[in-house]
């Protein structure tokens, strides 16, 4: 049984696995058409999938004002309804959209932005405060983030939200963000292909939680073969930072040859794939909290079902590395 996290320094507690609410926001794309979202959705399936995971005991949940441009947190809102003070929530800002077309058509970094960005977020999850508000810009430059942090430390006082991160691969912008008193995480990508030691041991110095994006590698992780994906589908033209997925008719060979060379060690002690992918997240930190994705809840059940397994062995791990020439 894998054990509850602390967000960092926050001493805010939170279930070992998150629920990343990206996939729920449904079709959005950017002005050049590029597909943002990850297809269709039933947003009463969506609704019935969050109230499953509150029911297995996750109380973490991560979404972003741009995700289907606003519907990914009316959704969240709506399935919280009464149980919002039982669980922690996680938003972003720094993308400009517009609703009604759900195209995503800029950034803003101005301290105005945030504020509006804020005040609209909350609006849309039914909420007065969130827990952890992030900086969804990745590579906004680092002077912008202190200004942003010194904000959001406004933000805390005020009451507005309880602790802030900032969403981005570079650990040098993360440790910008850390100097702030009520930091408490960095958000980056982690997974079993994609190890980021460098990010990890930064959040072991600072005390961070490190919170992990692409835990299943966009789905590859949970077993996903499929042919061509969907129009609406990011998958079908994946953009330059999303690897495993070749030119989006299928995913990459050299990719899928590597996790079958994983898969008996993942799916040991009668683990799904995407149990064990989440198994060598846990083991790779006791700081990171996984936040696969869901649109079902077969995959909100089988998602949450890993905490049951807990985290891979030390052994195990480095059995992982030599497979990989890591």
């Amino acid at each position: 049984m894998e054990t509850n996290r602390t967000l960092g320094r926050s001493g805010i507690e939170v279930s070992p696995l998150g629920f990343g609410c990206w996939a729920i926001g449904g079709e959005w794309s950017d002005l050049g058409g590029q597909p943002l979202g990850w297809g269709k959705v039933d947003d009463d399936e969506s609704v019935r999938a969050i109230r499953r995971a509150l029911d297995l005991g996750v109380t973490f949940f991560d979404t972003a004002d741009v995700y289907g441009t606003g519907h990914s947190e009316r959704i969240l809102g709506r399935a919280l309804g009464k149980r919002r003070a039982d669980v922690v929530v996680a938003t972003k800002w720094g993308n400009l959209f517009d609703e009604d077309t759900r195209i995503l058509n800029g950034q803003d970094t101005s301290s105005d932005h945030a504020r509006k960005a804020l005040t609209a977020s909350l609006t849309r999850l039914g909420t007065d405060y969130v827990d952890l508000y992030q900086l969804h810009l990745s590579d906004a430059h680092p002077d912008q983030g202190a200004r942003l942090r010194d904000l959001c430390e406004e933000f805390v006082r005020e009451g507005l939200i309880r602790a802030y991160a900032w969403s981005t691969d570079d650990p040098a912008r993360a440790a910008v963000f850390a100097e702030g008193e009520h930091c408490a995480a960095v958000q980056h990508a982690l997974n079993v292909m994609q190890d980021a030691p460098e990010m990890l041991a930064l959040c072991e110095e600072l005390g961070l939680a490190s919170i992990n994006r692409s835990p299943l590698a966009m789905g590859l992780l949970a077993g996903k073969r499929q042919g061509p994906q969907d129009a609406g589908d990011i998958r079908s033209k994946p953009p330059a930072w999303l690897p495993g997925f070749g030119d989006g008719s299928e995913a990459d060979p050299q990719w899928l040859a590597r996790i079958d060379a994983l898969k008996d060690i993942l799916t040991s002690d009668g683990r799904t794939l995407a149990q064990g992918a989440l198994a060598w997240i846990w083991a790779r930190s006791p700081r990171t909290i996984p936040i696969p994705g869901f649109r079902s809840l077969a995959q909100a059940e089988q998602n949450a079902g890993a905490m049951e397994k807990g985290s891979l062995t030390a052994v195990q791990l480095t059995e992982i590395n030599q497979i990989l020439e890591r």
